[in-house]
């Protein structure tokens, strides 16, 4: 019964650990999307002043770098805040479904 006990003490402090490692990766993921947002609006607002310097809005290349940004932050962002189609429950099917499929062969 002790020995049972042990485990279950030891295994419940792995899941912490894991948990812990878990959120750490995940806090790590917002710390570095906040920063590429904040990093890309620096940029895009002196590029934008270049820009109006330069001609005065009369041809708008500025918008250009800001499309880039946008596509970089968005799947930055996704990352950042666990969005896939592709969840982990699908991957668990998908794995399910091999391992039936190649017993079955």
């Amino acid at each position: 019964m002790e020995g049972e006990h042990k485990s279950f003490k030891a295994n419940d402090i792995n899941q912490k650990e894991m948990a812990l490692a878990q959120a750490k990766k995940k806090v790590r993921r917002l710390k570095d999307f906040y920063r590429s947002l904040t990093s890309a609006a620096f940029t895009v607002l002196i590029v934008a002043s270049v820009n109006y310097y330069v001609n005065e809005w009369s041809s708008p290349w500025f918008l250009w770098v800001v499309f880039g940004f946008s596509i970089s932050l968005f799947f930055k962002a996704l990352k950042a805040y666990d969005f896939s189609v592709f969840s982990k429950d699908w991957e668990e099917r998908k794995i399910k479904e091999y391992i039936d499929k190649e017993k079955f062969n």
